[in-house]
């Protein structure tokens, strides 16, 4: 029988199954969903569907195959613990970092997960933020190349800023406030924005991820989720900081299908 994950999310449907020994993924757009389910009921012979996610009722409701809702954190946990075998890296108590429409954070140990808690920054945040900044652009391979285009410290207020013409007694780069002048900097354009936003993403999202780490008395940061996938500078800038703050960032190949791989191990 074809055992089939299927990770249903806000803006996401990820789906994981085996072919000839290997892990096959796929994407699609949760406004795709018909598309989806005329795919998976054409791979259909002998498969049953593993499902999870805020739409995975809908999917289930129509499919013709046998179809299994698997809890949504235990397969985000089961898929992640699987990659990162596969994967070779060697952690054993570490945060998992799940950046999808919204963020989530676990603590993981070999033989337990804690989901610790959520943020409603993520890539939701991104793509909405991101079309008001860029002229109603909703492409999330156009405004991350917008974001690679851009200098977030045209937009951003920095803590040399504040401090200049004198030294500043902390690290100059910093950031003050996101955004700090973007209202200030004519010169600023649409790009440098972007750039600014995805830096707020990383800052938000590497702040409570660290916080998380150190309570849980762990330096691994294990990132996951959608958001990630060919985004080079959230990727970049989340690692930027790992020196000055004593912490390793991971990211996973297929972390962005963790969910649909795990549930596809039920």
């Amino acid at each position: 029988m074809n055992l089939i994950g299927i990770d249903a999310g806000g803006t996401l449907i990820k789906t994981a199954h085996r072919m000839n020994g290997k892990m096959v993924t796929r994407t699609f757009q949760s406004e795709q969903m018909e598309e989806c389910i005329s795919w998976l009921e054409k791979l259909g012979g002998e498969s049953e569907f593993f499902i999870t996610g805020g739409k995975g009722a809908h999917i289930q409701s129509n499919l013709s195959g046998q179809a299994q809702q698997i809890d949504e954190f235990t397969a985000t946990i089961n898929g992640t613990r699987y990659l990162i075998e596969e994967e070779g890296h060697e952690v054993s108590n570490y945060i998992v970092v799940s950046i999808g429409t919204g963020t989530s954070f676990y603590h993981v140990t070999p033989h337990s997960f804690q989901r610790l808690f959520g943020s409603g920054i993520g890539g939701g945040t991104l793509i909405g933020l991101g079309s008001l900044l860029s002229n109603k652009e909703t492409n999330f391979s156009s405004l991350v190349a917008s974001a690679e285009q851009g200098d977030e410290k045209e937009s951003d207020l920095l803590i040399r800023d504040i401090y200049a013409p004198t030294p500043a007694p902390l690290m100059g780069d910093l950031t003050a406030a996101n955004f700090g002048k973007a209202h200030l900097n004519q010169e600023a354009t649409s790009h440098d924005h972007m750039a600014s936003l995805v830096l707020l993403l990383a800052e938000t999202i590497l702040l409570l991820s660290i916080q998380a780490a150190q309570a849980h008395h762990t330096k691994s940061l294990v990132f996951i989720g959608s958001t990630l996938e060919e985004n080079p500078p959230l990727k970049r800038r989340l690692k930027m900081f790992e020196e000055s703050f004593d912490y390793q960032a991971i990211f996973l190949e297929k972390g962005a299908h963790a969910g649909a791989i795990g549930s596809m191990l039920g």
